[in-house]
């Protein structure tokens, strides 16, 4: 499947390109051989925003070194309320 089109080709083919987006693929248009613009599909945005809330978490930060440095905390399920 392609994933870049010239502003031109982009205009005889938008359909092509939302579905490559759709599954999954980083879609780039140029123009005059330049990327300008990038299309994702909202899963992967909402993927990329998830991401990075937690990255500018703070608490989960400090939990995610503890875990690289092998000194993570794990609780049995059955440890959970409902």
């Amino acid at each position: 499947m392609k994933d870049t089109y010239s502003v031109r080709e982009l205009q005889r083919a938008t359909a092509a390109a939302v579905r490559a987006a759709e599954s999954g693929a980083l879609v780039t248009i140029t123009r005059h051989e330049r990327p300008v613009v990038h299309v994702i599909s909202a899963e992967r945005l909402g993927g990329m925003i998830e991401t990075m809330e937690l990255l500018a978490d703070p608490k989960f930060m400090a939990a995610l070194k503890k875990e690289k440095a092998g000194k993570g905390r794990y609780y049995p399920l059955s440890s959970i309320e409902d």
